[in-house]
């Protein structure tokens, strides 16, 4: 996997390039809650957990698991709720992809099946996949035939989300567009 600094954290962005559950996770708490302290998040359940293994993760008990996730700094905003998230999360990489979160990307026929396969999993709306589509080809290289016809304009070269976030100026950069496209978006209702 690629060098990814999305985290803004040595630590957690090291185990987001290396490990292929902790940046499917990362992306999965990456909703209600500061990008980079989401993308942070997987370093957090390791710490406290021991390991990022799905099949680990999945058979854990949940409540354990939930008071581990909420336990201040918490692993997520919601972090109770998000614990569950992450255990079936864990549980269909386990079910469908053999407990190997890469499998979903490197097996995928094309940009549908891939966009497909994201969107599947639990906690991953149609717009979260296609981010999560374009995370991938942008900052992995994982671009199988269609994958910018399926990710719409986060495959576009800008800094619309997390796939275009690099180092410190580009986060800066998305969470500027993010704000003005809310903007616009409260004008246009207004």
């Amino acid at each position: 996997m690629a060098e990814l600094h999305i985290a803004q954290d040595t630590v957690a962005d090291e185990l987001l390039s290396t490990d292929a559950f902790a940046l499917l996770t990362g992306m999965l708490l990456d909703q209600q809650f500061p990008m980079e302290r989401a993308f942070a998040g997987p370093a957090k359940i390791k710490e406290r957990f021991g390991t990022l293994d799905p099949e680990a993760i999945s058979a854990a008990d949940p409540e354990a698991f939930a008071d581990l996730c909420a336990t201040p700094p918490a692993v997520h905003r919601y972090g109770r709720s998000m614990a569950g998230r992450v255990q079936a999360l864990a549980a269909t990489v386990v079910a469908d992809y053999d407990g190997d979160a890469e499998n979903i990307w490197t097996q995928a026929r094309d940009g549908r099946d891939l966009f497909a396969r994201v969107r599947a999993l639990p906690g991953f709306g149609e717009q979260k996949a296609k981010i999560f589509v374009a995370l991938l080809a942008k900052q992995l290289g994982v671009k199988p035939a269609g994958w910018t016809t399926v990710t719409g304009d986060y495959g576009k070269k800008g800094f619309r989300s997390v796939a275009d976030v690099t180092d410190p100026d580009s986060l800066q950069k998305v969470r500027d567009f993010k704000k003005a496209a809310k903007a616009a978006a409260k004008a246009a209702t207004s």
